[in-house]
């Protein structure tokens, strides 16, 4: 389940999700942190979670990153199996997916 805001610090979140953005774009904080203009320490406590972005450094990450906003504040990748499961099995029952590619996926994976 999706933990709520009020029982998980937004600034953990973010910062989270900042990292794994940077990782999966296989930049080091040394690079992100020379590309949106701050110390790679201040960045460093960013994905800590024990600071928060400023907006304009929240400006040059989207930037940089190449992501929109709501790219950077979804979370729901947080969320426990079992409320992924119930996600996809709504999608599927509500036909909001194509579910002849999702098969395809499945098999190519199983």
């Amino acid at each position: 389940m999706l933990e709520t805001v009020d029982t998980i610090d937004i600034k953990q979140l973010l910062g989270k999700r900042i990292k794994e953005l940077r990782v999966q774009r296989g930049y080091t904080q040394e690079y992100l942190s020379e590309k949106i203009g701050i110390g790679q320490r201040n960045l460093s406590k960013i994905e800590c979670g024990n600071n928060f972005v400023t907006a304009e450094t929240l400006s040059k990450l989207l930037k940089v990153l190449n992501i929109e906003a709501k790219e950077l504040f979804d979370f729901k990748h947080k969320q426990d199996k079992e409320g992924l499961k119930q996600e996809l099995l709504q999608a599927i029952i509500h036909e909001t997916v194509d579910i002849e590619l999702l098969y395809k996926f499945y098999s190519t994976i199983k």
